[in-house]
């Protein structure tokens, strides 16, 4: 697995990054950020003043950007840092041609979010076209789209349930996985050997077709219930995760496959071997 601590690179310029297990979130030196964009020779000096030029930005990175122990000089030291959404909103303030793509980049992704929103039928063509880019296929790519409506209507009982906490919603869902794939969403990830990526987006087609009949077995047997409130939906949400898990059982059993696998749609990682 790679090491949780690790350098990414922006036009030759290494970025120091950790990986956070308990959140699923990278998160990159500022400090290293500023010399990237900026050629500063004193980066940190660099960054504190935009923090006082910029009294906004400085109360955001103060409340959003932790202090994260990454490898400086080749010692373990705590740096400040910040995640992808931090990075993008510091870029803003970087008055550096460097910067510039960036900026565009952003100014795209919210028109075409502003697009989504008056028409969300756009959201739905950008993900099956994104889909296509990474090479799914089409019956791939409509078992996804199924899965998700599945899964939305499925939250929306929640809502109305009481279930109003995102980490509820991630215990129920946990709970649901468990139960039909007798791996916990963490582990699973863990086998497919993805951090932050999203599991569904690298489920099989199979994987995807027992998440959706799980999740519409909870729906239907929390409606029945009339489930209400985190425990009543846990103990709905078992006994979907069961019907799926005796359906997984029995094709198991038929076709001499598992069901659940390490597969993933990761891209191949590049030979550097001299051949």
């Amino acid at each position: 697995m790679e090491n949780n601590n690790s350098l990414a690179i922006f036009e030759s310029k290494q970025i120091r990054r950790s990986y956070i297990e308990e959140t699923e979130t990278w998160y990159f030196s500022l400090v290293d950020i500023i010399e990237a964009l900026t050629d500063s020779v004193n980066p940190t000096d660099y960054l504190k003043k935009i923090r006082k030029r910029d009294l906004e930005l400085g109360n955001y990175i103060g409340t959003n950007c932790p202090q994260v122990a990454m490898i400086t000089n080749g010692k373990n030291r705590k740096t400040l840092a910040g995640n992808v959404k931090d990075v993008l909103r510091i870029v803003q303030s970087i008055p550096s041609p460097k910067a510039e793509p960036f900026k565009q980049w952003l100014a795209k992704v919210g028109y075409e979010r502003i697009q989504e929103i008056q028409d969300p039928a756009q959201s739905i063509d950008r993900a099956r076209e994104n889909w296509k880019q990474h090479g799914r296929s089409e019956k791939w790519i409509q078992q996804r789209m199924m899965g998700q409506e599945t899964r939305n209507k499925l939250t929306d009982y929640w809502k109305e349930a009481g279930i109003e906490e995102k980490k509820d919603f991630a215990i129920l869902t946990n709970i649901i996985h468990q139960e039909w794939t007798g791996l916990s969403v963490k582990k699973h990830k863990e086998v497919k050997n993805l951090k932050s990526q999203n599991l569904r987006d690298h489920m099989s087609e199979a994987e995807l077709i027992f998440t959706a009949l799980a999740e519409l077995s909870t729906r239907q047997i929390a409606e029945k219930e009339e489930a209400k409130g985190l425990i009543d939906n846990a103990k709905a949400s078992k006994k979907g995760g069961a019907v799926a898990k005796n359906a997984r059982i029995e094709l198991e059993q038929n076709t001499g496959k598992s069901v659940v696998t390490g597969e993933n749609f990761l891209a191949p990682k590049k030979d550097n071997k001299i051949k």
